[in-house]
């Protein structure tokens, strides 16, 4: 968390120096580091910080929920370990600095100008990065969050912020309905680099965090499937409102995080889950996303890596066909972005939240909702909708959904088959989200079928999986390490503690 080291720094310099210079000191109104700013020089920042939180932290969470292994056998979270880093807590370093309080700036901009679609916008992103973040790592900092002059900050539980999430959206929601001669679509386009200027778009988004929300305590009493629906309703419509965060991909500073110029990625390769999901292992037709999503090794066949075992064709040596290739889509890691593939490419869009999501979110509501046939069609519309996202032809996207992979009859259709389409379809895009639905369903392998655990765990586990990542070491372990002990964080096996959202 972002520490006041300037008041540190202020408060020294006032012990050395008159009053009379106040007006030089006043770090309030120091130029380098303005206390206001317009909204749309606010945004884009904001934007690109959500995709970067996201990805920063995928590449360990990929780990625990099998997207991808590391080249490296028996590494810390192939094994659901924890180490003590800042490693897995982008998330946390994005919501309480990267985005934090630039959302209350905008804010304050937004309403001074009566800009009313901007101060939407500000309060759902926040929901989001506090829904985002909470499910990451459990227990925040939320009533001191930004508490101006404080330096150890007390933890909350997360029943709280997802009642927080819950009145920050509905506060989106009534703003970005608000009408002001300074609330136009040409406005928000200034700052709006996902949805140019279109509210309408940011008020599905906004529904799509409460979807997520109200799905997620699928596992409690209060838990209602019908409400969950009613979300998904008025959230994405279809694939033209899916919230991408562009990269422009002229350098490291405008790229992909997944792309090879920032080369990120180059330590992983598929998981032989993945593999087996989209080559006819584990269903019983070859999925065209295959070729689009995964590359194969020179011999043309596609493989992949189990939990902590490995890849031992990693060698720069090994010229052997079946050498595992990059995502990238090339065996050896390419110079440019030429030849790379899917979302591994360094001008590739990076998905927020998606129509397909959305869509088997609804699936697995309805089948709680005893609807079967609501249930039917909302799970094949996310596999069509996954397939034209990721470019299949409809030729192959119609072959596919009339093979015996995809469930044709409503009564028939299971947890189980809405739970395997919805990891395809976030393979690689939507790492957190899988995470959470691995927690709800305790990383069962009667609906992840063919998923298998690692045969070792770190030896902090206790024999446990792993549930949580633990709050930003350099800000939480050595600022606030009090606070830490009060919920249990500062004990080995913390990341095994299972999330509130997951509990009955």
């Amino acid at each position: 968390m972002q520490h006041k080291f300037s008041r540190i720094f202020f408060i020294g310099l006032l012990a050395l120096l008159a009053s009379s210079c106040d007006e030089f000191l006043d770090v309030n109104t120091d130029i380098s580091k303005p206390q206001s700013a317009s909204a749309p020089v606010l945004l884009p920042p904001m934007l690109s910080d959500m995709a970067r939180g996201e990805q920063f932290d995928s590449r360990f969470v990929g780990q625990f929920v099998q997207y991808w292994h590391n080249v490296t056998a028996g590494t810390s979270y192939e094994a659901h370990g924890s180490p003590s880093s800042d490693a897995n807590a982008e998330k946390w370093r994005s919501h309480y600095y990267a985005i934090g309080l630039n959302v209350d700036l905008m804010i304050a901009d937004a309403e001074a100008k009566e800009q009313w679609n901007y101060a939407g916008v500000a309060r759902a992103i926040r929901a989001w990065s506090w829904q985002t973040s909470t499910d990451h790592h459990g227990d925040m900092i939320f009533k001191q969050a930004w508490e101006p002059g404080r330096f150890i900050f007390d933890f909350d539980s997360q029943d709280l912020i997802y009642e927080e999430v819950k009145r920050l959206s509905n506060e989106a929601l009534e703003l970005l309905n608000r009408q002001s001669e300074a609330s136009t679509t040409a406005i928000l386009a200034r700052g709006d680099l996902v949805y140019a200027g279109d509210a309408a778009k940011w008020t599905k988004f906004t529904y799509g965090v409460l979807a997520r929300n109200a799905n997620h305590i699928s596992n409690k009493s209060t838990y209602d499937p019908r409400k969950v629906i009613e979300y998904v309703d008025k959230a994405l419509a279809s694939n033209s409102d899916n919230f991408l965060v562009p990269h422009a991909g002229n350098n490291t500073d405008d790229s992909n995080f997944y792309g090879p110029l920032r080369n990120n990625m180059t330590v992983y390769r598929p998981s032989t889950y993945i593999v087996n999901l989209l080559d006819s292992v584990l269903l019983p037709a070859r999925d065209p996303r295959l070729p689009i999503m995964l590359t194969p090794s020179l011999d043309g066949k596609y493989r992949g890596i189990n939990p902590g075992a490995g890849d031992p064709t990693n060698s720069a040596a090994t010229t052997s066909p079946t050498k595992l290739p990059t995502l990238f889509g090339t065996v050896t890691r390419p110079t440019t972005d030429k030849g790379s593939k899917f979302i591994f490419r360094d001008n590739a869009a990076y998905p927020i939240m998606t129509y397909a999501e959305m869509q088997f979110i609804k699936a697995e509501a309805a089948i709680r909702a005893n609807d079967k046939a609501t249930a039917l069609t909302a799970y094949t519309n996310g596999i069509k909708a996954h397939m034209d996202f990721v470019g299949v032809s409809a030729a192959n996207r119609d072959k596919y959904i009339a093979s015996a992979a995809v469930v044709k009859d409503a009564s028939a259709l299971t947890i189980s088959d809405v739970m395997i389409q919805k990891y395809i379809a976030l393979w690689g895009i939507g790492s957190a989200e899988t995470w959470v639905d691995m927690r709800r369903y305790a990383y069962n392998k009667d609906i992840y079928k063919g998923f298998t655990l690692p045969t070792v765990l770190s030896s902090d586990n206790g024999g446990k999986l792993v549930q949580r990542a633990r709050p930003r070491f350099n800000s939480e372990y050595v600022w606030n390490a009090e606070s830490l002990k009060t919920i249990g964080a500062d004990q080995p096996d913390y990341h095994t503690k299972e999330m509130w959202f997951a509990l009955p």
